[in-house]
């Protein structure tokens, strides 16, 4: 491999994973590509009034285990003197309140937060195919005619379904519907029809219950909806509507027809839900998530440091994107500048002072230490005592200038002490020094270009959507790492001379 393909090989590559990894943090876990974004969430919780009888006393509740679309952010429980232990598996999960002894009513709640997950995961193991119910005449048969029928009029598993809830819910059911919808045992639950129907054609169901989370509610109540494997995957319809899908943001609390509660040695006066939405930051829950899910992104965040170690690398992590405007200033457009850093040092220090007090104070120290270093040239110094002698006077300016600024009630200047002082001082060095080799006119154009770079970074560098890229995406330096190798063998015309030659080009 030669040096050009090894070199773009490289480059290439850094860009890619730097945004690579960056999608996947935003598209995977929900990070925020913007500052300040908020996303939703909603609290769902369950209210238990009971009355003990004097006894023990033993609930249970199911809770939330897994939702498509939906993820588990926190959960919490109050029950006042009573034990409680949780138990749980990949798809079932519950409560369990006990005490040994009670005798007053007593209140228990459970309240979870909940958030859209990117994530695809199913609700519930893969079952196996039911038996065909046994079920005493003339249902049996009228069971047999329906699922028949049904049959000749689908193509699959998902059309069967669709055509049966369709059927049940059928302003002028068949007969053999009919008997079914009469049932005091069918009546009122569409669910249980389907069900004992679609298993007359071993097609494997569930009875899903739970929420769709859209809006608060005080007095939320469950909605059940039917769920049909088709040998890869559950399908979801509505058995009032016959609508099929799973409704945005529907929570699934439990799986089945039992009840959601039961309750041993006391009765149960009251069971009650409500929903409550609310709005999070999208990177608070972003981190969140990501801890819950135990994502690598979550272990290496700029999040996780703590607050003094970020505001650090906050202001750290700016500066190669300075760097990178110095890269393009210079190669590519063609200006010129002191030193290779000190206009992103400067920028730095621009984003205390503001960009025109920034200049304007950068300006008046530098030109006043020029002066000086003019009259120290006179006294045949020997480098390092010269520039001791200079990095002097740029502090004795600094605070001249701040008494100064103080007594005019300008607060401005009191800012000049965060310059970079040393920075200061060579940037006086060598611009003395350009003046006297090359003159004034290029140490000049110089001071010019260091300024005008210096305001292009801190330009950059103070944009909020930036800032929040960069420590948000840290793997960002990756690519601009990549970007800045691709610049470094760029030997094309820059900007600048395309303008100082135009008259020949317009010759040729």
């Amino acid at each position: 491999m030669s040096r050009s393909v090894h070199w773009l090989v490289v480059s290439l590559t850094l860009v890619a994973v730097g945004l690579l990894l960056v999608a996947h943090k935003h598209f995977s876990l929900g990070y925020p590509l913007k500052p300040g974004e908020i996303e939703e969430s909603w609290t769902a919780e369950v209210r238990l009034v009971i009355l003990p009888e004097a006894g023990p006393v033993k609930v249970e509740l199911a809770l939330p285990a897994v939702t498509p679309g939906l993820g588990l952010l926190h959960e919490n429980f109050i029950s006042r003197g009573y034990g409680l232990t949780t138990e749980s598996n990949r798809w079932d999960r519950g409560a369990i309140w006990a005490v040994r002894r009670a005798s007053q009513r007593q209140l228990l709640y459970y309240s979870g937060v909940f958030y859209a997950d990117r994530g695809e995961q199913p609700f519930a193991p893969v079952p196996s195919y039911p038996e065909i119910p046994e079920l005493p005449e003339p249902f049996d048969t009228a069971m047999q005619s329906i699922v028949d029928d049904v049959r000749r009029q689908s193509a699959d598993i998902a059309s069967f379904a669709a055509e049966m809830v369709a059927r049940i819910n059928s302003p002028s059911p068949s007969e053999e519907m009919a008997l079914f919808l009469g049932s005091p045992e069918y009546r009122n639950n569409p669910v249980r029809i389907a069900r004992t129907l679609l298993a007359g054609a071993r097609i494997p169901t569930e009875q899903v219950n739970g929420f769709t989370l859209t809006a608060t509610e005080r007095r939320a109540r469950p909605e059940r909806l039917l769920a049909v494997h088709n040998g890869r995957q559950w399908l979801f319809f509505d058995p009032e509507s016959g609508r099929q899908g799973l409704p945005q943001n529907f929570l699934v609390w439990w799986r089945g027809e039992q009840p959601v509660v039961t309750v041993e040695g006391a009765e149960l006066q009251d069971l009650s839900w409500s929903i409550r939405r609310n709005e999070l930051g999208a990177l608070d829950l972003a981190e969140q998530r990501a801890a819950r899910h135990d994502a690598w992104a979550s272990r290496f965040s700029m999040l996780e440091l703590p607050v003094q170690a970020q505001t650090v690398y906050a202001v750290l992590l700016l500066v190669p994107v300075g760097g990178f405007i110095m890269v393009l200033m210079r190669n590519v457009i063609g200006l010129r500048s002191f030193g290779t850093f000190m206009p992103v040092l400067i920028a730095l220090a621009f984003r205390e002072t503001g960009l025109i007090g920034g200049l304007v104070l950068f300006s008046v120290v530098v030109s006043s230490g020029l002066l000086l270093r003019f009259y120290l040239e006179k006294l045949r110094l020997l480098l390092v005592p010269r520039l001791t002698a200079v990095l002097i006077i740029v502090v004795a300016l600094m605070v001249t200038l701040s008494l100064f600024s103080h007594q005019v009630g300008w607060d401005i200047g009191l800012s000049v002490g965060l310059f970079p002082m040393v920075i200061i001082a060579m940037v006086i060095e060598r611009m003395s020094i350009v003046w006297e080799e090359r003159g004034p006119h290029e140490a000049l154009i110089e001071a010019a270009g260091t300024a005008l770079i210096a305001s292009l970074a801190f330009y950059m560098m103070t944009r909020e959507s930036i800032q929040h890229m960069v420590f948000v995406f840290p793997e960002l330096l990756l690519t601009v790492l990549g970007l800045t190798l691709l610049m470094g063998r760029y030997s094309g015309y820059r900007v600048s001379e395309l303008i100082r030659f135009r008259r020949l080009a317009k010759e040729l």
